[in-house]
């Protein structure tokens, strides 16, 4: 790797490496269900789905490259180091132990293992299924010179595959694709392609994006890209050809969930759904190939959240390590995830729309690094009026036994009553440019050029 560049092949497990990070069972289990839900106006719903779920993780692992970062505390670091610092906490807490890390294991367990349980024994099989799982992506994330293997050339590699023939035979072979309905129904779409880009959220690949980040840093390390540099333009590359590749599986599993219901009853939620439409498809062997394909999907994500946490933090506190962080992450998720999944989905809710906002705040300042230089002043106005809708947000989505208080029932109502796009989640985009044209005109008219190093 004397060159500095990276071949085809190489490129090509990298992607792999970087799919198998982001494609958990969320990934499947969400457009399916959003599919079932739009009906007729699922491609409106699969367009918001796509802006939330795939340009802004991609938007994302390009800021990475832009300001050539290392991480998420870098690519936050111009607004203080404190504050990088305790957003940096905040992901990897919500990534890799609070709420994405546990779900892994859930959703698996929800989808491949109870099922086939009797209801009575579903808490005791849940803790021994936990066990085996977070103790398998542990044993396989020890050792961080073999993830890019693990991951990007045998785990994601069977995946893929198994999901492509479940497509291959559901559109092809079987023929569905003739109940898909290309026109929404009058004035569904705007309100579809909205609920499409906030259900995007739940995949937290935005975030993840963010975390993922350091990840794929250390791997193009290992290929030998020493430059800062040409590390970043691998990124950009890399993170290109899989997002590409997961837009086209999204459209795919949103329009399995849309033509599903040509032969099914809409389902509360996407495992359920999925499950129908494979016992529709391959009878009793549908939930064996369903178990597997959770399986993969699920493990290879765990595998890049807790590895991601460990890494960031084994840089920032090196007396502690690799090890000592991906060993805390492991143990956190394992107890989250005996929570069960209907309390992770019902508490991550506030801190995904707490999260969000901020995080494409500081995406979209480091895609403008160009022109804003790190400048200090741009990032913390901006961050700060991006703050306000986050808070509100988190209010407007705390569960039913904290939004019953009067003083959330009271901001809550004031809110909706005062800021533009409240009730559609979408309040963060008036906020966020205004702190943004406001900071540079400021920095512009003043002539004060805050120093870009912290």
């Amino acid at each position: 790797m004397s060159t500095g560049k990276l071949s085809s092949k190489q490129y090509l497990i990298l992607a792999s490496l970087l799919f198998g990070l982001f494609f958990g069972a969320g990934n499947l289990i969400f457009p399916i269900h959003l599919g079932q839900v739009s009906s007729s106006s699922w491609l409106p719903a699969a367009a918001g789905f796509l802006i939330s779920a795939i340009v802004l993780p991609l938007l994302s692992i390009l800021a990475i490259s832009y300001t050539e970062s290392n991480s998420l505390y870098d690519l936050g670091k111009p607004v203080g180091h404190y504050f990088a610092l305790i957003f940096l906490a905040i992901v990897h807490l919500s990534l890799g132990v609070l709420i994405a890390s546990p779900r892994t294991a859930t959703v698996t367990f929800s989808m491949g293992v109870q099922p086939f349980m009797p209801k009575a024994d579903s808490h005791i099989a849940l803790f021994i299924f936990s066990i085996f799982f977070f103790g398998l992506a542990y044993i396989l994330a020890y050792n961080q010179t073999k993830i890019t293997e693990y991951v990007g050339k045998i785990l994601n590699p069977i995946f893929v595959i198994i999901l492509i023939f479940i497509f291959i035979l559901a559109f092809f072979i079987k023929g569905d694709l003739s109940h898909i309905n290309l026109l929404p129904t009058k004035n569904d779409a705007s309100s579809s392609m909205i609920n499409g880009f906030l259900q995007g959220y739940n995949t937290m690949d935005a975030v993840a994006g963010l975390g993922f980040g350091v990840t794929i840093i250390a791997a193009l390390k290992q290929f030998g890209l020493k430059d800062k540099l040409q590390r970043s333009r691998a990124v950009a590359k890399v993170g290109a050809l899989t997002m590409g590749f997961e837009g086209l599986i999204y459209i795919f599993l949103i329009a399995l969930g849309a033509t599903s219901l040509s032969y099914l009853k809409p389902s509360a939620d996407g495992g359920t759904a999925f499950t129908q439409i494979m016992t529709h498809y391959t009878g009793l062997a549908g939930a064996g190939i369903l178990s597997a394909l959770t399986f993969l999907a699920c493990i290879t994500t765990e595998i890049g959240l807790i590895t991601s946490l460990a890494q960031d933090w084994g840089d920032r506190f090196p007396k502690l390590g690799y090890r000592f962080f991906l060993t805390i992450a492991t143990i956190g998720s394992f107890i989250i995830a005996n929570f069960g999944l209907e309390q992770i989905i019902l508490y991550s809710s506030p801190l995904l729309n707490f999260i969000y906002p901020i995080a494409i705040a500081i995406i979209l300042l480091g895609l403008l690094n160009k022109w804003i230089n790190k400048n200090k002043i741009i990032y913390r106005i901006t961050i700060a009026f991006t703050m306000i809708p986050a808070v509100l947000d988190f209010i407007h989505n705390l569960p039913p036994f904290f939004a019953k208080f009067s003083m959330m029932q009271s901001i809550n109502s004031w809110a909706l009553n005062t800021i533009p796009l409240y009730n559609e989640g979408l309040d963060f985009i008036p906020f966020l440019a205004t702190g943004l044209i406001l900071s540079i005109l400021y920095v512009q008219l003043s002539g004060v050029k805050a120093p870009e190093k912290s």
